[in-house]
């Protein structure tokens, strides 16, 4: 049982009728990839396409969708979530002529030099690269519950926040005019799997809006239903001027409105730039998936019982489960029980994955099942039971 699904990049599993069915009968063309797609189609206004077979512009239209709640109309398709994210760092810069960019201390936004910058997760993926400047970081919402007064993060502090401090007028050290985006996980994936406080996500909606600041939010993990909402975004008061999407969608996609995006054609570009058609047409079927099937209900359902499985199990060395949806976390004491328990695991049949310190995540499929939850969770109980007793931290 693979509960971690290609970390998010394969939503519904492997070989799922759901996207395989509508996709079973069709000839293939030459070529499968659009190149230079803003030279040759306008940057919006593409018409859904009449094809049998679903393609960019029938993506492009879907995304739109989704993300009709933050006025988003405006689509620029790639190859990866890094790529998404790159291309939202440069419409943010062409946008504002800002010079800093704001991200979070645990953050992993990708591993293209622009994108790994912002990286604030482990010192390997940044060590002895090159970084683009002005980068700052404020802490990272390490307690979903915590309010102001009681966050002991780092970020809260003497009745004021972090993020506040820094873009203060009269003490801050960054001018909030010349911030050209703040990156944010809203769901922070690769530093912990740590879903942030209202509270946090309050103060980042307040500050973004009072200082019109773009807010980039990287759903490249958190997003597409992930959490039992389209977006994690969703679950909060931040409203994103862009997002970073991937991994299930199978391209990267960068979207946002059409006045954050360059006038100027040919400002951003990519050879590949429409992704290409079985990509995107596996994209669509995920999407209709998700909203013909009620995966983002199920999504809540089978988390919520995955959480209250193992709680309720009162796991040796688990000091927390967390999550929202199906993207879920078992926290243990230290680093070694979790390593150990992540073996354990793939050798009784299921497949996790490991984020953060000491922290195992598990992405099942959206339309995972009632009893294949129960399996997981009396799996991974049963690791955790097995390796207690031999297990002696030093």
């Amino acid at each position: 049982m693979d509960f971690t699904g290609q970390v998010g990049a394969m939503p519904l599993g492997f070989n799922n009728p759901k996207i395989l069915d509508p996709l079973a009968e069709f000839d293939l063309v030459d070529p499968l990839k659009i190149a230079g797609q803003d030279f040759y189609l306008p940057a919006t206004g593409v018409a859904e396409s009449e094809a049998t077979i679903p393609g960019p512009a029938d993506l492009m239209d879907r995304l739109t969708d989704i993300s009709e709640q933050y006025g988003m109309d405006t689509v620029f398709l790639s190859n990866s979530g890094a790529e998404a994210v790159e291309n939202s760092l440069k419409i943010c810069f062409d946008h504002t002529g800002g010079k800093y960019t704001i991200t979070t201390e645990g953050a992993f936004h990708g591993r293209t030099l622009g994108a790994l910058s912002l990286n604030r997760s482990k010192a390997k993926y940044r060590r002895d690269y090159p970084e683009i400047h002005g980068v700052e970081d404020v802490p990272y919402c390490t307690d979903r519950s915590c309010t102001a007064e009681t966050c002991d993060c780092g970020f809260f502090f003497d009745d004021t926040s972090a993020l506040r401090q820094m873009l203060d007028s009269g003490t801050g050290y960054v001018g909030a005019d010349e911030v050209a985006a703040l990156v944010l996980e809203p769901f922070q994936g690769e530093g912990g799997y740590r879903p942030p406080s209202d509270a946090f996500m309050d103060e980042i909606a307040e500050l973004s809006d009072e200082h019109d600041i773009p807010l980039v939010a990287d759903e490249i993990q958190a997003g597409l239903g992930r959490t039992g909402e389209w977006w994690a975004s969703d679950h909060y008061a931040i409203e994103p001027d862009v997002i970073a999407s991937a991994k299930g969608l199978r391209v990267g996609a960068t979207i946002s409105r059409e006045e954050v995006f360059p006038d100027e054609r040919g400002r951003i570009s990519s050879t590949w730039g429409a992704g290409d058609l079985i990509s995107s047409a596996l994209g669509v079927a995920t999407i209709d998936a998700i909203q013909e099937y009620d995966l983002m209900d199920n999504a809540v359902e089978r988390g919520q019982q995955m959480q209250e499985l193992l709680r309720e199990a009162d796991l040796p060395g688990v000091v927390d489960v967390r999550g929202k949806g199906l993207m879920l976390a078992v926290e243990f004491e230290d680093r070694e029980h979790r390593d150990a328990v992540q073996e354990g695991t793939f050798a009784r049949g299921l497949v996790t994955l490991g984020c953060g310190k000491k922290t195992l995540r598990m992405l099942p499929p959206l339309d995972v099942t009632e009893r294949e939850i129960r399996l997981g969770a009396d799996l991974l109980g049963e690791t955790i039971n097995a390796y207690s007793g031999a297990y002696n931290p030093t």
